[in-house]
């Protein structure tokens, strides 16, 4: 029986569905009571298990295999049964061992063979598609172990060998590369030793040559002396010391160093600079640094020759790439500082709220009382009224409507017509006295107001602004006001009468023009100023995390009134350092503008009794306008997540931990 699963893109089956599990469990279930039939009613001369058409092979394969007992069998069907039910709940590992048992147990069926290939097939699929998924989720280790399990299960399957290739190449990008590839690595790298593990301790006396000799005898390697090499009387008393620590405290007692020749030999020699030159193996380097500029790439090798001391360093502009000769130590030490510094700067999001208030208010109320009272003659008024309008006195009498002697009907008539009009009349008066004599006062019109006029505003203008660190950041709202600096013209208004330059003869269409050549108007030079809002910022990481801010705040306004045509600016400023965590709020308030003002109008004396001056004409006018500038920073990327690297120094001829 042979059954095909459904394949992937990679070559791995996919896994099967709870109804195709349930169906070739189903059809394994069916076509086992036939096959145990077959078994238990073969002759002896045939296997059980084995038809008559079957091919030569398989009944050379059946004959060799030894017939298993009722017992067995039994015990076989049971497990086939028990198998199958972990099959459908999904348990394909538990499902594959039981029919691997059962196969062992009657190894003339070859159904539980096929079953235990299928359900190896369903959980190594299984664990492909969990692998995949954890790869998307960025969980590496555990896609690796899903796949090393499901090597384990199937040792010959291609696609999870791919797969595990595949994701060997993904954690590659994901671990920090060196600035530079060591291609020595791979042609003859760095001779490293292979002393025996553990810890020894020494009590050792005899000269330098000895103890050195057996010190590297205890662990295992084998130490070729120099003629430098001290013959003192030394004595070396030391417990439960690892290889390294042991090797510092021979060097400081026989004030030696040693030399790797290969993984079990060394040569030691006295530490001197003479001794370091000759005997420290040189390591060549090829650094890759992308980007950078010639400039820049001298200033590399600048770097690496005047604070590291490498001996050789040969910058090649073409291709980027930098060749160092120097001992390794001095090549790791140098490929730290510069992964540090082409790691870049941290960056910071700020984020900036701009929020502006302005309330303008103006308010008339009270009673303005008559502040006025004009005296006046009766009878001199009608005259002057009368003598003032005779024509229309004239037409009153010709008509009829007025006898000529009666003039109050003459009077009334005309204010009746609205041809006159006097202030008398429309303010009204009173009269007192009699006859010439007779006399009248008329008060100014008495006011009452009441007018309130009030508005506010507000304005939120929210920027985000991204630095790095150490960057300024420079935020302007406004406009851009021009201003005249000086003025230029080409020609002169009166221009002098050169013949046969600025004279034309007798042609009146030249003369004309020179005329409007010599009337051009200067030409203004303009310098603009920024009014309004000037806000710079430079934020700083410190190594504790915290942000520290840099604020210089401007705003330019005009003054009002200008001086010799050039316009008088009002400056405000403000600077100012702070220092907050990540995420948390720094606040800049200015009161840009305040003013209120008081009016009072009323009659002199009364005004002033208290209680009766707020029945005065009272005039109020309060304006304010108010800034407030909140900044957020973020940090949104930082070169030290981890947390900053330990300060070291380097001493020469030691290596750096």
């Amino acid at each position: 029986m042979n059954l095909r699963m459904p394949r992937s893109k990679y070559g791995a089956p996919w896994p099967a569905r709870p109804a195709t599990r349930f169906w070739t469990a189903t059809l394994l279930l069916a076509l086992f009571p036939g096959a145990v039939q077959a078994q238990m009613t073969a002759p002896p001369d045939q296997p059980a298990g084995q038809s008559g058409s079957s091919t030569t092979a398989a009944k050379t394969a059946n004959s060799k295999s030894k017939e298993p007992s009722d017992k067995a069998r039994r015990n076989a069907v049971k497990l086939y049964i028990a198998s199958s039910k972990l099959f459908l709940a999904g348990k394909f590992e538990d499902a594959m061992r039981g029919y691997e048992h059962a196969a062992a147990l009657d190894p003339t069926n070859a159904n539980y063979r096929l079953a235990s290939g299928i359900a190896r097939s369903h959980a190594v699929t299984a664990l492909v598609q969990a692998a995949a998924k954890d790869k998307l989720l960025g969980e590496s280790e555990a896609a690796r172990a899903a796949l090393k399990h499901a090597l384990e299960l199937d040792p010959q399957n291609v696609a999870v060998t791919q797969h595990l290739f595949e994701l060997g190449d993904i954690s590659g990008l994901d671990t920090d590369r060196p600035v530079y590839r060591n291609a020595t690595e791979t042609i003859g790298g760095p001779v490293r030793l292979a002393p025996t593990p553990g810890v020894r301790s020494f009590h050792i006396r005899g000269i330098e040559r000895q103890v050195v000799q057996q010190v590297f005898k205890s662990y295992g390697l084998e130490a070729l002396l120099d003629d430098s090499v001290g013959t003192q009387m030394v004595r070396l008393d030391l417990g439960d010391a690892t290889f390294r620590e042991t090797m510092r405290a021979v060097g400081l007692l026989t004030n030696t160093f040693y030399v790797p020749i290969d993984e079990h030999r060394v040569l030691v020699a006295r530490d001197t600079t003479p001794n370091r030159q000759k005997f420290t193996r040189q390591a060549l380097e090829t650094v890759y640094l992308s980007g950078l500029t010639p400039s820049e790439l001298t200033e590399v090798s600048s770097l690496a020759k005047n604070v590291f001391d490498v001996s050789i360093s040969s910058p090649n502009p073409t291709a980027n790439t930098l060749t160092l000769r120097a001992p390794p130590a001095t090549l790791q030490a140098f490929n730290g500082t510069m992964r540090d510094l082409l790691d870049g700067h941290s960056e910071i999001l700020l984020d900036v709220r701009l929020i502006q208030i302005a309330h303008s208010s103006t308010s008339n109320t009270g009673l303005e009382l008559p502040q006025t009272i004009t005296a006046f003659n009766v009878f001199a008024e009608e005259e002057s009224i009368l003598n003032a309008n005779q024509a229309l006195v004239q037409q009153i009498i010709s008509s009829g409507l007025a006898a000529p002697g009666d003039t109050l009907a003459i009077l009334g008539i005309l204010l009746a017509s609205g041809q006159i009009s006097s202030g008398l009349f429309s303010n009204g008066f009173a009269l007192f006295g009699g006859g010439l004599t007779e006399s009248g006062l008329s008060p100014s019109p008495t006011t009452i107001n009441l007018n309130v006029n009030s508005s506010d505003s507000r304005e939120l203008d929210d920027i985000q602004l991204r630095l790095e660190d150490g960057e300024q950041g420079t935020l302007r709202l406004g406009s851009r006001y021009p201003i005249m600096t000086s003025s230029f013209s080409s020609l002169s208004p009166s221009v002098p009468n050169i013949p046969g330059l600025t004279g034309v003869g007798a042609s009146g269409s030249l003369n004309s023009l020179l005329a409007q050549l010599s009337a051009v108007p200067p030409v203004p030079q303009v310098q603009y100023q920024d009014l309004g809002l000037t806000l710079k910022t430079t934020p700083n990481v410190m190594r504790n995390g915290n942000i520290v801010l840099t604020v210089d705040l401007t705003l330019d306004a005009l003054a009002g009134p200008s001086l010799n045509g050039v316009p008088v600016l009002n400056n405000r400023a403000y600077s100012g350092v702070v220092t907050i965590p990540d995420g948390t709020a720094a606040v800049v308030a200015s009161e840009l503008d305040r003013q209120e003002s008081r009016a009072l109008s009323g009659t002199p004396g009364l005004s002033e009794i208290p209680g009766m001056s707020d029945l005065s004409g009272i005039e109020m006018q309060k304006n304010f306008a108010t800034l407030v500038i909140v900044i957020t920073p973020h940090v949104v990327r930082g070169t030290q997540a981890a947390g900053h690297s330990p300060m070291f120094r380097i001493v020469p001829g030691t290596s750096p931990r």
